[in-house]
């Protein structure tokens, strides 16, 4: 395996970075186009639901996406070994895709997303453990390897809208003789599988040479002969190097399960993303630039621009003295705050139209910075939420539940979903002012408890930042 070094990162965290890139690729490419797949009109390519199924659905999709990773990471700690549950998710992954490009109805809707349900709860936890697993307990770097790690994610996701967007709005869509449009969705999900695959045969050409046996294994109560990396079954207090009692075990993992609940509010609000400001940035949004009409799907990618232009910035930061000395809690709670300032630029879009008059007519557009100065400020946001809970899990987690907690880590997506899910489809009725300031507020408190709960959580980490 390739050992640690005291500069740099090994080389196989960059083997991880281009794996989860792909995939990363694969489905914010679906998810790109998803709510619009499902909302456009038949004779618009789509599947012709309305808005309030659409995003019922999506919240469900979405949410058992995140729930499925706590079987998936089971299978793996206990019986499967973190690789194999790698390539049997990505493979039934991209099976799932190329079913949502052949069979462009309900029936093959449910098959596909059905198999990314199932695909993702394999591969999502066992990537992200296997980049704790590279290196040693109180290694500073550790932060910072997830914020690279993170980067990866974000620019598949950064691609996957752009390449998407062009192949439903363009290269694919054709004209019906009334003059409208219809999409080309489901290539779109053809390019999203091809993108799975390719993430696949990156990682089976490349894993052995670079991880070494990292993960082949389920460690489930066996002995781990390699102790370079930070699969070693005693968990040790950084600070003392002393080996952790269970009641400290335990304390630690009550933490995992504080964050938990912090983060599912966060995810609520920040995957409004994909459903309601989607479907607000589709019809009140002036989408217009030197007379072209930017793609809907498009602005999916502004969050991973920020994330790819930023996260460096964040990483060298978390890896200096003084990004080191703040406490994980600390971090989580100001994201969590800056996601909730972010929404006050979508209040601003609303004011705006009601200072237009009739906030009903879709004629009655919104200025489109006001939709980039959200995405920022959630993408600041989610820089000082995401890549440090996955670092911190797989810091407070005894290395034979690794996977298993990592995936309890990711329930919190799930539960958010569903709540975001039902968030969006009151929209239509309460109104997206109304909406956005509910979830601004609460966020924000949030926020600031986490940050005042801060110094009593960091002691049950035992050593733990």
């Amino acid at each position: 395996m390739d050992t640690v070094q005291q500069k740099g990162h090994p080389k196989g965290l960059y083997l991880l970075f281009f794996t989860e890139m792909w995939e990363r690729f694969s489905y914010y490419g679906m998810r790109a186009i998803l709510i619009l797949y499902l909302t456009k009109k038949l004779m618009e390519g789509g599947l012709g639901m309305s808005e309030q199924n659409a995003t019922l659905l999506y919240g469900y999709f979405t949410g058992l996406v995140y729930f499925t990773p706590l079987i998936g990471g089971w299978l793996a700690d206990k019986y499967l070994g973190k690789r194999l549950a790698i390539t049997i998710g990505g493979i039934t992954m991209m099976i799932g895709q190329f079913i949502l490009f052949g069979m462009n109805n309900m029936t093959g809707l449910y098959i596909g997303l059905f198999l990314l349900i199932i695909g993702n709860g394999f591969f999502k936890p066992n990537i992200s453990t296997l980049v704790g697993g590279l290196y040693v307990d109180g290694d500073e770097r550790r932060d910072s390897a997830f914020s690279i790690f993170y980067m990866g994610i974000n620019l598949g996701a950064l691609l996957a809208p752009f390449v998407i967007g062009y192949f439903t709005d363009s290269l694919f869509a054709t004209e019906n003789s009334d003059g409208s449009i219809a999409y080309g969705y489901r290539y779109g999900f053809l390019a999203s599988g091809v993108g799975m695959l390719l993430g696949q045969l990156v990682f089976n050409g490349f894993a052995q040479k670079y991880l070494g046996d990292l993960g082949k294994k389920p460690l489930g109560g066996k002995t781990n002969t390699d102790n370079n990396t930070s699969e070693n079954l005693a968990s040790i207090n950084p600070k003392t190097g002393e080996v952790l009692s269970k009641a400290q075990e335990k304390q630690r993992i009550t933490v995992i399960f504080i964050l938990f609940l912090f983060a599912v509010f966060f995810w609520a609000g920040f995957e409004q993303a994909g459903s309601s400001l989607s479907l607000y940035t589709d019809k009140f949004i002036d989408r217009n630039l030197f007379g072209y009409e930017i793609p809907t799907s498009w602005f999916q990618s502004v969050n991973p621009i920020f994330i790819v232009l930023l996260a460096p910035l964040f990483a060298m930061f978390w890896s200096s003295k003084i990004g080191s000395k703040i406490s994980t809690p600390i971090k989580m709670g100001v994201g969590m705050v800056i996601l909730g300032i972010g929404f006050w630029f979508m209040l601003g879009a609303v004011a705006e139209r009601n200072a237009q008059g009739n906030i009903a007519d879709i004629a009655n557009k919104a200025g489109i910075m006001w939709l980039i100065m959200t995405y920022l400020l959630h993408t600041i946001g989610e820089l000082c939420l995401s890549p440090v809970g996955l670092s911190v899990v797989t810091k407070l987690s005894p290395p034979k539940l690794a996977s298993i907690l990592m995936a309890v880590w990711m329930l919190s997506s799930s539960v958010a979903n569903f709540i975001g899910g039902f968030v969006a489809s009151v929209v239509e009725s309460l109104g997206a002012g109304q909406v956005f300031g509910y979830i601004s507020g609460f966020v924000i408190l949030c926020g600031l408890l986490l940050i005042i709960l801060g110094k009593f959580i960091s002691k049950m980490m035992h050593g733990v930042k």
